[in-house]
């Protein structure tokens, strides 16, 4: 009776976006809420509606400063780099066949940085663009990087096999690895401020860096999302796929190119932030299935609640200093993963 109750439970989409919305919602309320100044829940609620529908509230005004100005933005922000990270992991895993793969497999994480630490190195200000100059050239980085891998990919193996990109992105990434490295080395005062950058956060953004991020979200999440039945037949390998009359290279590229404009522009705006894209999608697979009609839209809106979770982690476990979210994601990714993996191994042998 328990097994049958609880595959019906696991089985229930409905059940699963109600958990995963309020898991969301949750994580964000708490996150503004909470801090070194706390904010009564009831208070948050009331400044948040009260600027969405305009209308007077009669909250402390220090209170409104604090949600409106400070924690929401960077909420926001922490919620849009988590659900990038997880639905472009969810959609690379799928395309890729591989549990194992993430947002980082092909390198756009390094390309990413690469544009950051370079900007940051050579103290590089374009005209017009001011101090959005970071984002910026770390975003055409990691265009650059998918465009060169899919390039070098293609010279190897013309039909673009999965097994090739994912060598040709390892190839990549580690060759930029190496060039980051060798600037870190050369670097003076610069130092503190690439290797805090590296080490990925979210604090002192402002709705500035969301303005930046959000265009990029949309477009990357809505061509995963209606590519959802063709990853589905993608996963069950690409001549099956092709019988059924999908157009693997051309789809194949868009995924590619959607999970790049998702990563690309994390990192850009966050710096490095691990674990969440290989983590978050693989605990979502396992709880509620591999159809990717539900899988994306279930690991983006875990993803998001989970690094909003991390990021309040980050700044209250030793208030007033602020931990790298990087460091904390990876302490508790790298342990949750292995549990999954042990758990496989398991079911494997049992099987």
């Amino acid at each position: 009776m328990q097994k049958r109750f609880t595959q019906i439970f696991l089985t229930n989409k409905l059940m699963a976006y109600m958990i995963a919305i309020i898991f969301f919602l949750g994580s964000m309320l708490i996150a503004i809420s909470v801090g070194t100044v706390q904010v009564p829940m009831l208070d948050t609620i009331q400044i948040i509606g009260a600027k969405i529908f305009r209308y007077p509230s009669h909250v402390d005004p220090m209170y409104t400063n604090i949600v409106i100005n400070i924690r929401l933005p960077r909420v926001i922000l922490a919620g849009l780099v988590g659900a990038s990270l997880a639905i472009a992991g969810a959609a690379f895993q799928g395309l890729l066949r591989n549990p194992l793969a993430d947002p980082y497999t092909l390198g756009i994480s390094s390309g990413a940085s690469v544009g950051a630490v370079l900007t940051i190195f050579l103290n590089i200000s374009l005209p017009f663009i001011g101090r959005f100059t970071l984002p910026f050239l770390s975003i055409l980085c990691s265009f650059l990087t998918i465009l060169l891998v899919l390039l070098f990919a293609q010279k190897i193996e013309r039909s673009m096999k999965v097994e090739t990109i994912i060598l040709t992105g390892i190839i990549f990434s580690s060759f930029l690895g190496a060039f980051i490295s060798l600037m870190i080395a050369l670097t003076g005062d610069e130092l503190r401020q690439i290797i805090s950058w590296l080490l990925g956060s979210v604090s002192m953004r402002g709705w500035d860096y969301i303005q930046i991020m959000l265009p990029f979200f949309i477009i990357g999440s809505l061509l995963l999302l209606v590519n959802a039945n063709e990853l589905n037949a993608m996963s069950f390998g690409e001549e099956r796929a092709k019988h059924i009359g999908v157009d693997v290279q051309r789809r194949k590229m868009l995924v590619l190119t959607a999970g790049s404009i998702l990563t690309g522009a994390s990192v850009a705006v966050s710096g490095t932030i691990g674990f969440v894209g290989l983590v978050i999608p693989h605990l979502t697979r396992l709880l509620w299935g591999p159809d990717h009609k539900h899988l994306l839209p279930l690991s983006l809106l875990t993803g998001s609640g989970f690094l909003i979770l991390a990021d309040l982690f980050t700044r209250t476990i030793i208030s007033p200093t602020e931990l790298p979210i990087g460091v904390i994601t990876s302490l508790i990714g790298a342990p949750v993963f292995a549990a999954i993996l042990i758990g496989r191994k398991r079911k494997e042998r049992r099987g």
